[in-house]
């Protein structure tokens, strides 16, 4: 594999827009992987679905309806890959028939890009939250633009440093628990009715606790 409206990295925790039922959660952890490997191939495109309907050689996708299976050029490759992690269309049918996926939407995309990691053995890694040399190797043989543990392109095609790979999954990945520490929904109190009744005060006084109890006496 060779290198609409907009969405921000961190609002792509966990998103639930296609009509395909969800096999893998969406965790910061394994978004954060997911972005970093759109980086690597070159379809982050700012975090935007535009990097969705990229194709090898950088064209669009007139439809995510489908992959497209269609052989582009570029610097001297070929290449039928498309979508943001530059699905083959074989790895796309093995990946898209295995979880039942219908389209070609960022969703489906997603859950396939996670049964390649998986499938390589590379999830358990994955969701320790470290991009670790070790992790990115077990990675090579499905994305050509991560780096073997000698730094090279498992297919001998151009590869990203693992440096850069790390800095940006690190960097990434802050941001995405960062939001979704934010997202938790705080306990409310309960609201005691009737608000002049001897409970309600009672427990507001509770609420206040005896030293300001005193200090307003």
């Amino acid at each position: 594999m060779a290198s609409a409206p907009q969405r921000s990295a961190v609002a792509l925790l966990d998103p639930q827009a296609g009509p395909s039922p969800s096999r893998y959660a969406i965790t910061p952890e394994r978004r954060a992987l997911l972005n970093t490997i759109r980086f690597a191939e070159g379809t982050w495109a700012r975090g935007e679905d535009l990097g969705y309907r990229i194709m090898f050689g950088g064209g669009l996708m007139a439809s995510l309806e489908r992959h497209p299976d269609r052989v582009n050029y570029s610097g001297g490759y070929a290449s039928a890959a498309a979508g943001a992690y530059q699905f083959m269309p074989f790895t796309w049918t093995r990946a898209s028939r295995a979880l039942q996926l219908d389209g070609f939407g960022p969703h489906v995309q997603d859950q396939a890009a996670i049964f390649l990691i998986e499938r390589r053995g590379a999830l358990a890694l994955a969701d320790q939250g470290v991009f670790s040399p070790h992790l990115a190797a077990r990675l090579a043989p499905e994305w050509a633009s991560f780096p073997t543990l000698a730094g090279s392109s498992y297919y001998g095609q151009p590869v990203q440093r693992y440096a850069v790979l790390r800095s940006f999954y690190e960097r990434n990945l802050a941001e995405l628990r960062t939001a979704a520490g934010g997202l938790q929904e705080v306990a409310k109190q309960p609201v005691c009715e009737p608000v002049e009744s001897l409970r309600c005060r009672l427990e507001a006084l509770d609420r206040v606790g005896p030293r300001s109890v005193a200090q307003g006496s």
